[in-house]
């Protein structure tokens, strides 16, 4: 008799139960590879189905959780090829519809009979011909105290799921998996921790994270809050941490780099070209910045400021200061137009020191590129402003002694490596004006120092958030009536819908169509990626002359544009 194997955290997640191979590919989608896939694919959020309540109690968009008895079942049209299965369910108060647009009739029918007593959970809306329906309910039949413990008088986990996996099925793979696997998920948070904290064991807060036990609380459970949540956040956080402390400890003991001298000739000529005096912030970052500059570890900082606190005059200090050691600079930053303009600031000041500055992009055609790679090679070209062109193989650098990165969350760690993998060991210095509280900073970024510009230049306006739901929409506009009515000028940035540029151009084509309707006695226009540069040049000159009163774009503008009156 053939034995069957142990199972192992390393068994094909098509041989689990309920999977096979057609379920396999679905999964795949979802990032669901392995044993271990399945454990930490957490719910987004749960329903509450412990609270059985009457059909004359249900309201329209609420949650709910009904029994009832099957008065009528069967398959109705709508039109010539739209079919619907309607089941009409009664209690003693009310009655209530449910209906399925995609169904197996034979099955169907067999399920509810007239008479079936049954339990349904879903969200009402109302139909103004019929009265209350629930499209797609998740349904079971009572037979006793027979009751689906999955689905029914639970609280029950949500999942995200892909077309052909219905949430039904994903409930079920998962608490088969959990039964079969969970004994062989290992400890590894140290004793000491889980005793101070008062930890419950890492396969219990699994477990209990997928399915709460009676009693917990829906609001701590959505809000990510419960004992069992709480251990699975720790452990993410200090893997997190343990990660970047041994990255840390990994750049101090292997990389030696170039040490600078930081009070050269150039930096003294760059500050008496400035119009202003910086402010006590610059300086106190500035002088950090030196100090890591003049080490032979290689400086790895982040900067975080807000818009307009002066982190480009900082970062332009520092490329200086390269330059200054005989070494080259580079200025990495996510976008073209973000590139363009970084470009436009720095070239008056590098016109009037005699520093070769170059822009590379993806823009760059033909003998124009060829020109700006060897110019860059050879060393001719001493600071390089540029896109993610920048670390594609075709560009070299003679000495690359300092790279800077604008907008850090707009690059990943292995564009930061790629760009550190140009030079011989060279430093590094971040800039973000997303603003990250120092606590999370030092989370996310634990392998770097941290500089903070809290002081705006005086003149400069305090920055402002307010968060309107889509309810609010004409209360946002309406603020944007009333600061192009002072002569303020806006930009109206449409967010990324999905990895696709098409995508992100439709919801900015639509926008801005709103926007010229809503206000015809302004001008807008509408700036994408798709944009040739003259084009897009040529309309950011116009909005920074205030030709221009709104500027509609898709997150090809979202980071660091520098516009004063807007």
């Amino acid at each position: 008799m053939k034995n069957t194997p142990a199972p192992s955290l390393d068994d094909p997640i098509q041989f689990i139960k309920g999977v096979g191979p057609r379920k396999t590919i679905l999964l795949e989608k979802l990032r669901i590879t392995s044993i271990e896939d399945f454990l930490y694919f957490l719910p987004f959020r749960f329903e509450d189905r412990t609270q059985f309540k009457k059909i004359s109690q249900a309201v329209p968009d609420e949650y709910v959780t009904l029994t009832g008895e099957v008065l009528n079942a069967g398959t109705m049209f709508m039109g010539r090829r739209k079919r619907v299965f309607e089941v009409i369910i009664q209690d003693e108060t009310g009655v209530i519809r449910a209906k399925w647009f995609r169904f197996n009739e034979s099955y169907m029918k067999e399920k509810f009979k007239t008479g079936q007593k049954i339990i349904l959970s879903g969200k009402p809306t109302l139909n103004k011909r019929s009265g209350l329906e629930i499209i797609h309910p998740d349904t079971e039949q009572v037979s006793g105290e027979n009751v689906n413990s999955l689905e029914i008088g639970k609280i029950v986990p949500v999942y995200h799921v892909t077309d052909g996996l219905h949430l039904k099925s994903m409930r079920t793979i998962i608490k088969n998996v959990l039964d079969k696997y969970l004994h062989l998920i290992e400890e590894f948070l140290p004793d000491g921790l889980i005793h101070r904290h008062g930890f419950i064991s890492r396969a219990d807060a699994l477990s209990k994270s997928h399915f709460p036990p009676q009693g917990s609380s829906l609001n701590e459970l959505d809000a990510f809050k419960t004992p069992a949540q709480r251990r699975l956040v720790f452990e993410e956080l200090f893997l997190i941490q343990l990660g970047l402390a041994f990255r840390k400890k990994h750049t101090g003991k292997e990389s030696i780099g170039t040490p600078f001298k930081t009070r050269g000739k150039l930096i003294k000529q760059f500050v008496k070209l400035l119009p202003f005096t910086l402010t006590g912030a610059q300086k106190r970052v500035l002088g950090e910045i030196m100090q890591d500059l003049e080490k032979e570890k290689p400086m790895n900082r982040l900067i975080q400021g807000d818009v307009g606190s002066g982190k480009t005059i900082v970062a332009l200090t520092a490329l200086l200061t390269a330059v200054d050691n005989g070494t080259q600079s580079a200025l990495m930053v996510p976008t073209e137009i973000l590139a363009e303009q970084h470009y436009l600031n720095i070239l008056p000041y590098c016109e009037k020191l005699g520093i070769e500055l170059s822009l590379i992009t993806s823009a760059l055609k033909g003998k124009e590129r060829q020109n700006h790679y060897e110019n860059t090679q050879s060393g001719k070209t001493q600071i390089v402003v540029g896109t993610h062109s920048l670390i594609q193989k075709d560009i070299q650098f003679k000495k690359l002694g300092l790279a800077v990165i604008d907008e850090q969350h707009r690059f990943g760690v292995l564009q930061r490596d790629a760009i550190g993998k140009k030079g011989d060991h060279p430093h590094l210095l971040i800039m973000t004006a997303t603003p990250i509280p120092r606590s999370l900073a030092l989370t996310l970024y634990g392998d770097m120092d941290v500089s903070l510009l809290d002081e705006l230049p005086p003149g400069r306006q305090k920055i402002t958030t307010e968060l309107f739901f889509e309810n609010r929409r004409e209360k946002a506009y309406g603020i944007l009536e009333q600061q192009l009515q002072q002569g303020r000028q806006a930009f109206v940035v449409c967010p990324l819908i999905e990895e696709s540029e098409v995508m992100d151009l439709k919801a900015a084509v639509t926008v801005f169509d709103f926007i010229q309707n809503q206000f015809p006695n302004y001008t807008a226009c509408l700036i994408h990626g798709k944009l040739k540069k003259e084009d897009r040049q040529n309309i950011m000159s116009r909005f920074l002359k205030k030709e221009i009163q709104v500027l509609v774009s898709t997150t090809v503008i979202e980071v660091g544009i520098d516009v004063p009156n807007a």
